[in-house]
């Protein structure tokens, strides 16, 4: 029978150490079944934005009806629309509009998918994780998003319409001197995937600032509430790797790539963010590293611990036994005991009880057992 602490601990109103079990959370991280096919809650809230620019001149348009994004679709100016919040029928939508494919429609849909790039019918679909972290849960967060190239437009999915991690693109495409507006669609889709990389060193260095925490705690002292959040913290590990690990595929992929969609020149500017992902992917086994050695420290902690306290018992132990000896001699029921009948006999035992064990603590003092 498979035992459930947490049933049991909730009648004992301790509602930290039902956090730090963390159960609710691994179920969260390990119950991904591939061959279900998971439903997906209709947003609430769709939030569409689309930009139609060309190197002279650039329209926004803020908070759209799916109807007015389609109307925009032209063949002389770049156009990116972003829609926060998905919802099956606007995904069909743009998909007739735009000629998505239906197996591409089924993955912007999909909760829960392995970062992936695939090129269906003139079509560069990549599908990537969003990273944050979670101050109020002390977790690592991650918001599917999925990304459309096509010709002379670029089409991003996200799932959570009250984050978005675009606003500084959107400002330096606006201006100017913007080199967005000066290249092709293909420039657009390396700095959308270069922003969500990037972010993803955002999230690893507030965990790493709570790595650094519970390192200091488990030095200071030794106690169970640390050893859950280690716990907690290679997690949230599962977490990073699950979501980063795959992007090196991605990126490698648009580089090894011979789609039209994809021009020579900036073919540089994803090898960066090749070596960007490389990078997050070291700090990752670093910080699995750092947590695997807290572990070791915890335990050594512990051992060093439980050798003071057999240590101290030892001494204990050493510095009675003569007192114990001698009084066991002089308690035996022999009618001749020698000094048993002399006045002085008491106090010779009780010096020879005291003089030998202080004799014994100096001993053990100069060999530096103690």
């Amino acid at each position: 029978m498979k035992m459930r602490p947490e049933k049991y601990l909730r009648y004992l109103f301790l509602p930290n150490l039902l956090e730090l079990f963390g159960t609710e959370r691994t179920k969260e991280i390990l119950t991904v079944n591939p061959t279900i096919i998971p439903v997906r809650e209709e947003a609430a809230m769709v939030v569409i934005t689309a930009y139609v620019y060309s190197k002279t001149d650039i329209k926004e348009y803020k908070n759209i009806s799916i109807e007015e994004a389609l109307s925009l679709k032209c063949n002389d100016h770049i156009i990116w629309i972003n829609i926060d919040g998905l919802r099956t029928k606007d995904v069909d939508l743009i998909g007739d509009q735009y000629g998505i494919n239906l197996l591409l429609r089924e993955d912007i849909l999909s909760v829960n998918q392995r970062p992936k790039v695939d090129e269906i019918d003139e079509i560069l679909f990549c599908l990537m994780n969003i990273l944050y972290y979670n101050e109020e849960k002390n977790s690592i967060g991650q918001e599917q998003i999925s990304l459309v190239l096509g010709k002379n437009f670029v089409i991003t999915f996200q799932d959570d319409p009250s984050r978005d991690l675009f606003n500084p693109l959107r400002e330096r495409l606006k201006l100017a001197t913007s080199k967005t507006r000066a290249k092709e669609a293909d420039y657009l889709y390396y700095t959308l995937i270069d922003t969500i990389v990037d972010n993803y060193f955002v999230a690893m260095e507030k965990l790493g600032d709570r790595i650094e925490d519970i390192e200091e705690e488990i030095i200071r002292g030794t106690n169970k509430r640390a050893l859950a959040m280690v716990n907690v913290l290679r997690k949230e590990l599962i977490v990073l790797k699950r979501s980063i690990y795959p992007v090196r595929e991605v990126i490698g992929g648009l580089i090894k790539s011979d789609s039209e969609l994809l021009t020579e020149f900036n073919e540089r500017f994803y090898k960066d963010v090749y070596d960007h992902i490389v990078q997050a992917i070291d700090l990752v086994d670093n910080y699995r590293d750092m947590i695997m050695g807290m572990q070791d420290l915890y335990i050594s902690n512990v051992n060093l611990k439980m050798n003071e306290v057999m240590k101290v018992m030892a001494i204990v132990t050493c510095v009675l036994a003569p007192a114990t000896v001698i009084g066991g001699i002089f308690g035996m029921n022999f009618q001749v005991i020698p000094l048993s009948g002399q006045h002085w006999g008491f106090w010779m035992a009780v010096g020879a009880m005291l003089l030998i064990p202080a004799w014994m603590l100096i001993l053990f003092k100069r060999r530096g057992w103690f």
